[in-house]
């Protein structure tokens, strides 16, 4: 077995004794801010010298002076300590007390989230789940979101991400629209039906769109400048449902409205959008239980969304 990289560190008391001297450019502010004295800070700091094989500090008549090797040491025990002390405030921030944050889009949090969780609270009733509703991605470090479902694609640096719902792209309308001389019967037939936008921000250089469709079911006459323009995907879908137009429906968003029968999919024609729905959080916020408990919720509703979505199709 091979031996730990950590085997030879020098004990946390000498690091933070001289991390504290090196930051205050002295021995007697060190120790005051430890709670020790002066000459124990100059013993901690003697012996990693010691150990180390080299000086970290000159010392001068009335002052002390990093060399070279100290700095480089300095600036890498503090950036160490500062990982250390920021995974303690977020897992004890996030694992104390029954309240869990999520952060999501808000046309996700109306159109999906929401008609699930009385479900999420009968199995978890010593939960207290917290929606956050935000076009703004979270901010972990920051402390106020323990959870995150993004939507994009899935590219999050330095966190856990884990696709949970994949977007597929189609035109939906109230039922009453299929019907009477004016019913829509093939895509050609949208050139004269008021089209709802949701203006997706372009996430990598793509917005998925009306477009994307269009391309996909072969029609290119269509003017896309026309038609009412919403900021919010679940705003455009409502203004379907209520019969003000043809709405390009995004499947996680609409799989409750077709299965109810509020809209109908005038078409058999599905465009990828080549975004998806992702559960986004630090890593090691997973062996909270609260955190894994809502993951292994959320996984479970998504599948059986994604079996109804088949269903609809």
């Amino acid at each position: 077995m091979a031996a730990s990289p950590l085997r030879n560190l020098p004990p946390i008391s000498a690091l933070r004794a001289f991390e504290a001297a090196a930051r205050l450019k002295s021995f007697t502010m060190a120790a005051d801010e430890l709670g020790l004295t002066q000459s124990a800070i100059s013993h901690q700091i003697h012996s990693l010298e010691d150990q180390l094989g080299f000086e970290l500090f000159h010392r001068e008549p009335r002052r002390i002076v990093l060399t070279v090797k100290g700095e480089k040491l300095a600036a890498s025990v503090r950036e160490g300590l500062g990982v250390v002390a920021q995974a303690l405030r977020e897992l004890t921030r996030v694992d104390s007390g029954p309240r869990l944050t999520v952060s999501t889009l808000p046309g996700f949090a109306v159109k999906w989230l929401f008609p699930r969780l009385i479900r999420f609270d009968e199995r978890h009733p010593e939960i207290e789940l917290a929606i956050a509703t935000t076009g703004q991605l979270a901010d972990f470090s920051a402390g106020e979101v323990d959870v995150a479902i993004r939507y994009g694609t899935g590219r999050y640096p330095g966190l856990h991400v884990e696709k949970i719902l994949d977007e597929d792209m189609f035109p939906v309308c109230a039922p009453r629209l299929l019907k009477g001389p004016k019913a829509l019967r093939v895509p050609a037939d949208l050139a004269r039906a008021p089209l709802l936008h949701d203006d997706i921000l372009a996430l990598d250089g793509q917005s998925p769109g009306w477009r994307t469709w269009f391309d996909v079911a072969g029609v290119t006459d269509i003017d896309l400048s026309k038609g009412r323009r919403f900021g919010q995907s679940n705003m455009s879908i409502q203004a379907a449902i209520e019969g003000l137009g043809v709405a390009l429906g995004r499947s996680p968003l609409v799989v409750d409205d077709l299965a109810a029968g509020r809209l109908v999919r005038p078409f058999d024609i599905s465009a990828p959008s080549g975004y998806a729905h992702y559960l986004v959080c630090p890593a090691r916020s997973l062996a909270i239980p609260k955190v894994a408990a809502f993951r292994d919720w959320l996984l479970e509703e998504a599948k059986a969304s994604t079996r109804l979505n088949a269903a609809a199709a």
